[in-house]
């Protein structure tokens, strides 16, 4: 019999994890292509055949999503399968318009189906958007975990940009182990913080592979999601962190909103920086939706160092580039501490982009005054270095989540900004994480 033909439409992790959960193995499905978007330089490349399996010894082509179209008519494709995330309602419906419209049906795969089960409990940390402060919340549960005795093991959200079979399951406990394993700064930005903290951080690609491995020297699990994933993991505790500086986004993103609904507990994050209002709307949403789960207030205090050097400068703000880009914020950290320590004035990069941080302005036209940190590729983070240097300010404002200066020489004075979860009021973190892990314990 002839197997029912699908492409999986995604940008290089939740539709690799999708495929070897759901399709490795499926003798009546053949996988003819991935299609691949928000990443930089993975099209032309392979899911290849030590990870793809035995129905496929010569792997799986991977093509820029701007093909698919010319795909479906060129395979008879009979589906294609929408998986990956932070896309609004109406982008994901009008990409299905076009695939249904050309002969294919079009689905989404992920949920429950998923999500591997873990023989160690899980604690899933996920998010409504990119950049609504999952990281600090992350590294905060990572922090309550550790001071009641648990080991610690995070699993990261794939982030697969180097050699995919190369990177199938990587364990990052030093630093040594990010130079070994060729980080971009993105990667750095989610596994230095964890490091600086002794816990030891799990990425790749085979996610069931790189669950077991964690297994064996974590008492806990922690999931640290990416742009707005649901959990790759079936999670004993699912925390969503939502974002009152983009009030209603939790209502209109894919699978933002998927989040909100699994969610036990939802941070609303940053209200101190955000309007009331918007504080309310999310509130009143997350109630709507999902009206039983536990509501965590919590801001994001800066730090900042050399605060006293941004008053009356201008200032270069270098920002998270996720966070500006797919996750739309024109604003960051950095930006709230020039404004809150009286810098004079933002300097526009723009002028003085060069090379692949000029394509990135060009793809995203609506990013701020500010230069998202881009570093997918050692060209990338040259192109980021010479744009830095060549802008005429008179301080950068450094507002990543790992210290810049480490990868990229700036030749210009610095000021360095980071930020934590603070819970607001009880139940806090602390209360509920101890509270479900009493729970468990009685349950075994």
């Amino acid at each position: 019999m002839a197997r029912r033909k699908i492409i999986i439409m995604g940008a290089a992790g939740r539709d690799f994890h999708n495929f070897n959960c759901l399709y490795r193995n499926d003798k009546s499905i053949e996988v003819v292509a991935f299609t691949a978007t928000q990443i930089p330089d993975i099209e032309g490349r392979k899911y290849p055949p030590s990870l793809a399996g035995k129905l496929y010894p010569k792997g799986i082509p991977i093509y820029d999503e701007s093909e698919l179209i010319k795909l479906i008519r060129k395979h008879n494709i009979a589906e294609v399968v929408f998986s990956y995330s932070d896309i609004p309602f109406e982008v994901v419906m009008a990409k299905g318009a076009e695939v249904i419209a050309n002969g294919a049906a079009f689905s989404m795969a992920g949920g429950e189906p998923t999500m591997v089960v873990s023989k160690k409990p899980v604690v899933a940390v996920c998010a409504a958007r990119t950049g609504c402060g999952k990281s600090q919340t992350t590294r905060r549960v990572c922090e309550v975990l550790q001071k009641m005795g648990k080991k610690v093991v995070a699993i990261r959200h794939p982030m697969p940009y180097g050699d995919l079979a190369k990177q199938a399951c990587q364990r990052f406990a030093d630093y040594k182990d990010l130079v070994k394993h060729k980080c971009t700064i993105e990667e750095r930005e989610e596994y230095e913080p964890h490091i600086d903290r002794g816990v030891i951080v799990y990425a790749g690609v085979d996610y069931e592979m790189i669950l077991r491995e964690a297994e064996k020297e974590a008492d806990v699990i922690v999931w640290d999601g990416g742009n707005n994933d649901m959990s790759f993991y079936k999670a004993d505790l699912y925390i969503t962190v939502v974002d009152p500086h983009r009030p209603g986004h939790e209502l209109s993103y894919y699978p933002g909103l998927t989040n909100v609904h699994l969610a036990d507990v939802v941070v609303i994050n940053k209200i101190d920086s955000a309007h009331p209002e918007g504080v309310d709307t999310v509130r009143s949403n997350v109630r709507m939706i999902n009206p039983k789960a536990t509501i965590v207030d919590a801001a994001s205090p800066l730090t900042v160092e050399n605060a006293e050097a941004i008053t009356g400068k201008k200032v270069l703000v270098v920002e998270d580039g996720p966070t500006l880009t797919h996750g739309e914020m024109t604003y960051g950290a950095g930006v709230v501490a020039a404004m809150k320590f009286g810098a004079a004035e933002l300097v526009d990069p723009r002028p003085y982009t060069v090379g692949t941080i000029s394509e990135t302005f060009e793809k995203y036209p609506e990013i701020g005054v500010l230069l998202p940190a881009m570093g997918y590729s050692g060209q990338q983070i040259k192109d980021l270095e010479k744009t830095i240097n060549a802008t005429k300010c008179d301080l950068v404002i450094i507002g990543t989540p790992i210290d810049l200066r480490r990868i990229v020489k700036i030749k210009k004075p610095t000021a360095r900004v980071g930020y934590s979860l603070q819970e607001i009021g009880h139940p806090d973190l602390e209360d509920i994480l101890t509270t479900k892990l009493k729970k468990s314990k009685k349950k075994k």
